[in-house]
């Protein structure tokens, strides 16, 4: 999916079409990472501002919840799987070798900007582990292979 740039206005602009919504930091957050793609720094006292709250309030929504970057990410997200029933099926090995193949850790976009790494915990894939998450497209029975098929069919 192709993002905007950061821009200051269209965050506003953004912020401005949900400060009405009761609770409307989440949802707010949310239009913000669709839009760009993550969440820019310069965005935090826009939204504290916008409804009356303090820039640590708004801090603490984008570190706490794990959808929320502060930077640009990949081309494509990966999110992979590092829960208990996964980590049955082989998931740690598989992770560290999928991370080492690409040169990176967890949180860290390779070096061509194609895919960014995220860990989550549980995709109800349980009975099918381990699983991920590419850009949204669930994948069971996860395998090095099979990951780099699943890039190939959301690169299409």
């Amino acid at each position: 999916m192709q993002r905007e740039p950061w821009s200051e206005a269209r965050a506003t602009a953004i912020i401005a079409e949900h400060v009405h919504l009761e609770g409307a930091t989440l949802p707010i957050l949310h239009a913000l990472r669709e839009n760009f793609g993550y969440v820019d720094e310069g965005a935090v006292p826009l939204i504290a501002d916008a409804l009356n709250v303090s820039r640590a309030e708004i801090h603490g929504c984008i570190t706490f919840y794990h959808d929320f970057r502060r930077a640009p990410g990949g081309r494509h997200h990966v999110k992979l799987c590092r829960a208990e029933a996964c980590q049955a099926m082989g998931s740690d090995a598989l992770h560290a070798e999928i991370l080492a193949g690409w040169g990176i850790d967890w949180h860290e976009t390779t070096a061509d900007g194609r895919v960014t790494v995220d860990p989550v915990y549980c995709l109800g894939l349980c009975a099918n582990g381990p699983g991920a998450l590419v850009d949204e497209m669930p994948v069971a029975r996860l395998t090095r292979d099979g990951l780099q098929a699943a890039l190939t069919e959301v690169s299409r």
